[in-house]
């Protein structure tokens, strides 16, 4: 609107301006107008009011003295009122007075006598008065404030029952958490007598038709064990002492006594839910082990003695007391406890890697969960941590036993590397046959001095295994198993022993670098001793066990094996020190390869080569047939392998057709040592068969029969089969480039031309078939 006024034309401005005043001109006469109208009326309004104020002031005054002169004549009235109105009060409380004195009196009589029963600390007679004085005596003047502040006060007086009564509960608290490794202790004894007990029972019932089961180095299981029969007549008179039991030690009435006032009291929940929250505080703290328990038998002593304590403490009162505690409670507080105890246990005895203390600890356990299966607290779980603490045993025991057979290795050079030992006298072979079992009626028949083909550490190692053996079974005692399960027991074990620890002392005694070919026959000697001795192992756990090797479910032992892998090693072992041996001879050889003409002789080295090999082949005399068979086709085969190897050297440059003779003496001698048989069993030639590639390659060279080779290469008859082309090529472009520098004048000479023509043609067809050959592939 505003813009159309300023923006439609010039004049519209000027315009608007006088219409807009002409507007408020007819507004302002409106206005005028209308209070025109209404004047008259608002003055006789104002001059009406004038007339009444004056009427109003009049009445006022009137009211003010009327109402003066009537005061005045009621203010004696009113006070003689009062004093009678006064005089009736104090005449109906007296009378009401003296009869609610006569209903109070009574309550003040039962309150005055409660005061007394609380200084007197009967405390039980106290809750009943209190019951007496809130059911019956202070409702009737439950109105009267002293009677309000009594009843106020009873739930305080209750207050400070429960506090006491709790304070002595607490001083319960204290003095069993103190007395509950003493109470453990006693009743761990009390369990251990009665184990002792029962196993002499046992031993005298069986004493009259039995015998020991097994005997080790001429004693039985109570020497071993170092139990005599003076150490069993002491325990049975400390079974004779005074029995202490959980009552003797801790006095329990205050207990009974803060139960009961919780139970008068309706708050017997409380006072449970208390008991057990606290009681599983002090669980806690029991089960809290000390962080070197796992370096002492003692610290584990103390840890299950307090234990057992708690737990005795808890089985009393479960007894003792209706619902204070419950069995599904104590079942709970049991598992709890047991899971922490498992897991401490698993873990602390894993830091443990002595042999003993392991035992010693399986010991305490197994006392430890028939104490407490003697209160009714399943123990299962226990028995089967010992199966993981055998593992655990089991362990310390391989580590000792590798130690024991390091104590051998360092006495003795080896473990079983030394020479077969003798004996000069029939008490001295029966000693030390004794302990091994070996019986041969050759040696039977020999006269002394005899001599043993194995190493007197052999009976040494047999006697230890028989030892460990021994040793694990300990374990297996007192664990309620059965006989099939320990005699599964002690053979995993011991085929661990054979398995792991001793097969790795062989192993890593045979990979030394300073065991000869000698000691590596004898180990193979020994091991084939200790191989055929696995069946006696066998009757040795047998008879420990009582179970027939015939189950079913019977473990085999893993001896046989054993031996056998380390009888292979050595015997790998010699074919890799043979050929080791065998290089260091070749590396000694110093062929002329420009020699002109050979010397007429086989090379110094090839045999002391040959002389060493035949005093080799005479030390395996004693190995089996087999073994040493291949150790010389193998020592042949490396022979001739090397000797190939040398004349196709790639370094070698040259070789002259003298260089070439000399090799074939040396050869020939290789041959000879094949055919002079120096391992009995091979048939014919077989061991002459390993040279023969370098036999056909040096006689195609020395007869120069090149015609014959080209033309029956490739059949199956031809004389010179095991010559490849390539390597004929090697040799033959060796002995081109001697001919070339060393017959500067050749091309002079029609035989020499024609001979070097020879060769030239003979190498392009050697060339053409290995180029075929390659083609071919």
């Amino acid at each position: 609107f505003f813009r159309s006024v300023y923006d439609d034309q010039p004049n519209a401005h000027k315009r608007f301006m006088e219409k807009l005043d002409a507007r408020i001109r007819n507004h302002d006469r409106e206005i005028e107008k209308m209070c025109n109208f209404h004047h008259q009326g608002f003055v006789d309004a104002i001059t009406e009011l004038l007339k009444v104020r004056a009427d109003a002031e009049k009445l006022m005054g009137q009211v003010t003295d009327t109402n003066r002169r009537l005061q005045d004549a009621g203010r004696e009235v009113t006070a003689q009122t009062k004093e009678v109105i006064r005089c009736r009060v104090q005449q109906r409380n007296i009378a009401t007075t003296v009869e609610k004195l006569q209903l109070c009196i009574p309550v003040l009589e039962m309150y005055s006598k409660l005061k007394e029963q609380l200084d007197s600390k009967r405390y039980y007679a106290a809750l009943k008065t209190m019951e007496q004085l809130e059911n019956i005596y202070i409702p009737r003047v439950s109105r009267y404030r002293f009677c309000q502040i009594m009843a106020e006060t009873l739930p305080k007086l209750r207050e400070e029952i429960k506090e006491i009564s709790m304070s002595d509960l607490k001083d319960f608290l204290e003095s069993i958490r103190k007395h509950s490794d003493k109470i453990g202790e006693t009743a761990m004894k009390q369990a251990q007598q009665h184990r002792t007990f029962n196993s002499a029972v046992q031993k005298q019932a069986s004493a009259g038709y039995g015998k020991p089961v097994y005997m080790l180095n001429g004693k039985g299981p109570s020497q071993q064990n170092g139990t005599t029969s003076q150490e069993g007549v002491e325990e049975e008179e400390e079974t004779d002492e005074e029995v202490l039991t959980a009552q003797d030690l801790v006095d329990f009435s205050p207990v009974y006594r803060c139960l009961h006032i919780y139970t008068v009291l309706g708050d017997r929940e409380t006072f449970e839910n208390y008991y057990r929250k606290q009681r599983r505080k002090q669980a806690r703290l029991v089960l809290q082990p000390q962080s070197n328990m796992h370096e002492t038998v003692e610290g584990y002593r103390k840890y299950f003695n307090q234990i057992v304590g708690f737990f005795v403490v808890e089985d009393h009162i479960l007894h003792a007391t209706q619902g204070l505690v419950t069995r599904a409670y104590t079942d709970e507080l049991w598992n709890m406890a047991l899971s922490k105890i498992i897991a401490v246990l698993r873990t602390h005895s894993s830091y443990c890697n002595d042999p003993d203390l392991v035992l010693e600890l399986k010991n305490l356990i197994v006392i430890f969960a028939d104490t407490l299966q003697g209160y009714g607290f399943p123990v299962n779980r226990l028995f089967d941590l010992l199966f993981e603490i055998r593992d655990q045993y089991n362990e310390t025991l391989l580590k000792k036993w590798a130690l024991v057979f390091s104590v051998f290795k360092s006495q003795t050079r080896s473990i079983i590397g030394q020479k077969a030992f003798s004996f000069n006298t029939s008490s001295t072979k029966a000693s030390k046959t004794s302990r091994f079992p070996y019986h041969d009626a050759e040696i039977e028949k020999q006269q002394f001095p005899k001599k043993l083909p194995m190493s007197q550490s052999v009976p040494q190692i047999y006697i230890q295994v028989k030892e460990f053996i021994y040793a694990s079974l300990k374990f297996s005692e007192s664990l309620h198993r059965s006989s099939t399960e320990i005699d599964d027991m002690l053979r995993k074990s011991t085929n661990l022993l054979l398995t792991r620890t001793l097969s790795s002392c062989l192993q890593n005694l045979i990979k030394k670098p300073h065991i000869g070919l000698t000691e590596l026959v004898q180990i193979i000697i020994n091991t084939t001793h200790l191989e055929q001795a696995c069946k006696y192992l066998e009757d040795f756990i047998t008879n420990i066990t009582n179970v027939s090797p015939e189950t079913i479910h019977t473990t085999r032992l893993y001896g046989l094996s054993t031996f056998k892998d380390a009888r292979h090693a050595a015997e790998g072992e010699i074919y890799t020190k043979l050929n080791q041996k065998i290089d260091e001879f070749i590396q000694l050889a110093d062929y002329e390869w420009t020699m002109s003409e050979s010397d007429g002789r086989a090379s110094g080295y090839l045999m002391d080569l040959i002389n060493f090999l035949r005093s080799t082949f005479q030390v395996f005399t004693h190995l089996p047939g087999k073994v040493a068979q291949t150790a010389c086709m193998s020592a042949c085969k490396h022979l001739s392998t090397s000797l190939m190897q040398m004349l196709l050297d790639s370094e070698l440059k040259q070789i002259s057709m003298g260089a070439v003779q000399q090799f074939n003496l040396d050869v020939i001698q290789c041959e000879l040592f094949a055919s002079s048989e120096p391992v009995p069993g091979f048939q014919g030639d077989t061991l002459q068969l390993a040279f023969i590639d370098l036999r056909q390659l040096l006689d195609l060279f020395m007869v120069w029969d090149w015609s014959t080779y080209l033309a029956d290469y490739g059949q199956p008859t031809s004389k010179y089969l095991r010559v490849n082309p390539s390597t004929a090529l090697a040799l033959l472009e060796k002995m081109k480039d001697t001919s070339k520098k060393n017959n500067i004048f050749s091309q002079f000479r029609k035989n020499d031309r024609d001979k070097q023509k020879l060769i030239e043609t003979v190498v392009k067809q050697l060339r053409s078939l290995v180029n075929g050959m390659s083609q071919h592939a």
